[in-house]
């Protein structure tokens, strides 16, 4: 039917409801951008998100992944959640230092988990799955975990103690996927750097933030995909079987990347890893029960969001933008689930023979590490741009 010249809206509509039936008469105004989006104030768009299972105060949440996801930590601490800190800071640390050395940050001292498959390589290491790697970097006499070259400043003192470093870990990460009822995980990136011989990932690119380059010895990767999706699969395959009752949240972080090794422009590049990474959580999140994905990574890039999220240099999450994803989530979990009601401390949720090392709450105070900066190995490549 062709339009013709001032006939209205309203016209029109009737038109529509008078034609032939079909499911999107049946739909919530949520499924049109003009009535969900299109018309509303960007901080009036809401229900994104219909979570598949509740989360509440008294649940024992472990958060893992990209820079990201440490913002999703802070905020479930500040909020009274119950973190859990599988891997605390020594007792006597102080809370500067703590922060420093990575304690903390993420529920484990792994650092930042970029990829699907460095998320692999550690439940795999710390589930007795797969060998421990043999590689260690050097330099000036000091150790350092290619896995996680950044957690130690400085590096460690001696190869005997990088392995025990490495030990305490993987019992933080058993502890942790066995007492966790929410596993939250925010997929990073596609592009890694790797070992060609045994095909270690590495958590950055050797001599960056530790190590020495070799052309030879290294490889750069893009993930696909499906090596996404696999890597994933098989991590919550260790997981789920390591612990039957617990759920996963996927995100994906909404911070573009420093620098890409791909040969193109770094906004393309970006937007072609957070495309796959977004693909991949949403099918994974389709495919099992247990999973289910958050739009974080939609509420700070979305073109209805303006921008107002970003920080001037166009890359990072400002605290405001923090605060809209984390009121969203709540008011997403209110709306299907009911308001949470703060839970009680029980005895329980203490880490078994660890005396009072806490949930998080409690121990956040102590460390720091819910008013600390971000900490992103990734930032470290912006030093190498030239010009």
């Amino acid at each position: 039917m062709t339009r013709k010249p001032g006939v209205s809206r309203q016209f029109r509509e009737q038109q529509v409801s008078n034609s032939m039936q079909n499911p999107y008469q049946g739909f919530a105004p949520r499924a049109f951008w003009r009535k969900a989006v299109g018309e509303l104030s960007p901080f009036a768009i809401g229900g994104l998100w219909q979570p598949k299972f509740p989360v509440r105060p008294q649940h024992r949440i472990v958060t893992a992944g990209s820079c990201f996801a440490q913002h999703i930590g802070k905020a479930l601490k500040a909020r009274g959640y119950r973190w859990l800190d599988a891997e605390p800071a020594p007792s006597l640390m102080k809370p500067e230092d703590a922060q420093s050395f990575n304690y903390g940050i993420f529920s484990f001292r792994t650092g930042n988990i970029y990829t699907t498959r460095m998320l692999r390589q550690w439940m795999e290491q710390a589930f007795g799955a797969a060998p421990v790697p043999g590689e260690v970097w050097q330099r000036d006499g000091r150790f350092f975990d290619p896995m996680r070259p950044a957690i130690e400043p400085g590096g460690f003192a001696s190869r005997a103690e990088l392995n025990a470093a490495r030990r305490a870990t993987h019992a933080a990460i058993r502890r942790a996927v066995e007492e966790a009822d929410l596993f939250v995980f925010t997929l990073g990136l596609t592009e890694s750097w790797a070992n060609r011989e045994t095909g270690l990932e590495y958590a950055s690119c050797p001599g960056t933030a530790a190590g020495t380059y070799d052309e030879g010895k290294h490889v750069f990767v893009n993930h696909r995909p499906a090596a996404i999706e696999a890597d994933l699969k098989a991590a919550l395959e260790i997981m789920r079987a390591a612990n039957p009752a617990l759920r996963v949240l996927l995100t994906v972080s909404p911070v573009p990347l420093t620098a890409t090794a791909s040969g193109g422009h770094v906004l393309p590049a970006t937007t072609w890893s957070k495309s796959a990474l977004r693909a991949v959580a949403g099918m994974v999140a389709e495919d099992h029960d247990f999973v289910d994905y958050f739009p974080s990574y939609e509420i700070i890039t979305a073109p209805a969001f303006r921008g107002m999220f970003y920080a001037p240099n166009q890359r990072s999450v400002i605290p405001e933008g923090v605060d809209f994803v984390m009121r969203s989530f709540f008011a997403d979990q209110e709306a299907a689930f009911g308001k949470a009601v703060k839970a009680q401390r029980r005895p329980a949720d203490r880490p078994a023979g660890r005396g009072k090392q806490p949930w998080a709450a409690r121990r956040a105070r102590k460390a720091g590490a819910s008013t600390g900066a971000i900490k992103c190995e990734e930032e470290l490549l912006d030093a190498f741009a030239s010009g």
